[in-house]
């Protein structure tokens, strides 16, 4: 039914996704940092739930929305390539800090980091443009039912996220450590997440594709 072009290029956007710092990331590293893993994982199950409600929401065609509207979803395209490259500049630019930096954080209770993990990633306009413009790109109509389709690549999608959010957030106390003594490595990792971000941001401003109808 999806072809296996379709699964390796969703997998390959949503580690894309994974690796360049946004909203998700910024809070694991920021929370598992300040509170400890199990702080960490448990902000990852709020994570996990937020992709829940963008698979939800995909899986009822809210594609087919910006099918009917280009307009709309020209709008969601471009503010979110204009989010990421705002997220390059801010990683770049003088006085700019790296993810991985130190952050103190008050420590919270496990239901309020699964809510904050929750709306953190419903909120996170990366995941709004994967489901919204990245993943429907890869939906053929002509290979079966589109919702059943958008059910398997987000599924791909949310595989691949949470298993590198986990990883983050198993090696994000070490890796803090690791950077925080060495100024220039820090600097390097400022960098070189700008150059994704902005080349991300730049694909995904100048991309024709549409979204197809359910």
């Amino acid at each position: 039914m999806i072809e296996m072009a379709a699964v390796a290029g969703v997998s390959a956007a949503a580690l894309g996704m994974v690796l360049t710092p946004g909203p998700n990331m910024m809070y694991l590293v920021s929370r598992t940092v300040s509170q400890g893993r199990r702080a960490g994982l448990v902000s990852l199950g709020g994570v996990a739930a937020g992709f829940g409600v963008y698979l939800a929401a995909a899986t009822a065609g809210i594609t087919a929305v910006f099918a009917v509207v280009p307009g709309l979803y020209l709008v969601v395209k471009l503010a979110g390539a204009g989010y990421l490259g705002w997220l390059a500049w801010q990683a770049v630019r003088a006085g700019g800090v790296s993810v991985f930096a130190p952050t103190a954080l008050p420590a919270d209770p496990p239901r309020r980091l699964f809510t904050m993990g929750l709306v953190t990633n419903v909120l996170n306009p990366k995941i709004a443009i994967m489901y919204m413009a990245l993943i429907p790109q890869f939906v053929t109509p002509e290979h079966g039912r589109v919702w059943l389709q958008s059910l398997c690549l987000g599924s791909v999608q949310i595989a691949v996220a949470l298993t590198g959010n986990g990883l983050i957030v198993l090696g994000a106390g070490g890796l803090a450590t690791f950077l925080t003594g060495r100024p220039l490595w820090l600097r390097t990792q400022r960098y070189l997440m700008g150059t994704v971000l902005g080349t991300i941001a730049v694909l995904l401003a100048t991309d024709r594709a549409r979204p197809s109808p359910a």
